[in-house]
């Protein structure tokens, strides 16, 4: 192989005449382009073979095929064999080939899930961590049905700083979750549906003394109190709110963290000294002694009359109306209102 050896797919119509092919032969295309990207992962077709239960000589016979293909569709292998024991050489051609497989392979997923989202087959169900209960309890009024009528239920760990932008994106059907709010407000985001569970506010985790931190701080006091603050998320969403987007230049800020539990221990480890923002929930939780991470901090009232959080589940309200009753996002959306706490 020389080493100025350039790929030959310009515009990638041999590759995408290979791939464009019905019924079995896609079958076997798809198969062998998984079974490349698991030798480009492993660098060996024993361990391909290994990592994909299958012999050594199924993986072998595939790159062989797909070598020969390609050598006459490109003039250049994929692969160069570089003796026993060493690892396989990926040419140009077999670079770009594998970056490629790894686009179509998952296009491929995406449409056929879209494809299932579309008939019924699959819901998507986004959840925070602790919206999992939430998701339990709709789920037994409609698993029976959904399992007679072999409709999957995917379920996605989703972030709070991305539900919008997954429902937009249609990644996901459902969101079970929790978001920033104008405090008495109504809903206002038409382009959604809402089920509330409930709405409430925040609270200070701290081991500051009373004589630093009182019992109870307003919003505006938050200014003279080392933070310490998630980069992104819920309570990011409410720093924002507060004192805008560049509030960390208006904040003491002790410590950024990615997420809570470590945010509780660095506070009781004393290691940095200051309070961390946490919903009103969690500050019960841990008021009652029943959060172990969080032994020996205090808890304080964070007084704030402009902004809520309001805890849920969200779907696009184009996508429910589109469907008849008995369609499985509807059936799931109703069950999540059966179960949602009456006023």
């Amino acid at each position: 192989m020389s080493g100025s050896s350039q790929l030959v797919l310009p515009t990638s119509t041999s590759l995408h005449r290979l791939l464009n092919m019905p019924g079995a032969l896609l079958d076997t295309t798809m198969d062998q382009l998984r079974t490349l990207l698991t030798v480009h992962e492993t660098r060996s077709a024993l361990r391909a073979a290994r990592a994909l239960g299958r012999e050594q000589s199924s993986v072998q016979k595939q790159l062989d095929t797909l070598n020969r293909n390609f050598l006459e569709l490109c003039g250049e292998a994929l692969v160069v064999k570089q003796g026993r024991g060493k690892d396989v050489l990926f040419t140009p051609t077999g670079e770009s080939l594998v970056e490629l497989a790894r686009e179509t392979l998952a296009e491929w997923l995406d449409g056929i899930h879209e494809c299932r989202r579309k008939l019924g087959t699959t819901v998507t169900v986004g959840t925070t961590r602790y919206m999992l209960d939430t998701l339990a309890k709709a789920w037994h009024h409609v698993s029976d049905e959904f399992r007679e009528r072999d409709v999957d239920l995917k379920v996605v760990h989703i972030r709070t700083k991305d539900i919008w932008t997954k429902l937009e994106t249609r990644e996901v059907d459902v969101v079970c979750g929790s978001v920033v709010t104008r405090a008495g407000a109504g809903w206002e985001r038409p382009e959604f549906d809402v089920i509330e569970w409930r709405r409430g506010g925040l609270a200070l985790l701290t081991n500051l003394p009373e004589t630093v931190v009182g019992d109870r701080v307003r919003v505006p006091q938050l200014r003279s109190v080392p933070l310490v603050v998630p980069g992104a998320g819920l309570i990011a969403e409410f720093l924002r709110g507060w004192f805008g987007p560049d509030y960390r230049q208006g904040l003491d800020i002790a410590a950024e963290i990615d997420e809570i539990q470590y945010g509780i221990s660095l506070l009781r480890s004393n290691l940095v000294q200051g309070a961390m923002i946490v919903t009103s929930g969690l500050g019960v939780v841990a008021s009652n002694n029943e959060l172990r991470e969080g032994g020996g901090l205090r808890v304080v009232e964070l007084a704030d009359d402009s902004m809520e959080r309001l805890v849920g589940v969200f779907a696009r309200t184009d996508e429910l109306a589109k469907h008849p009753a008995d369609h499985p996002l509807n059936l799931l959306w109703s069950a999540f209102k059966a179960e949602a706490p009456r006023p």
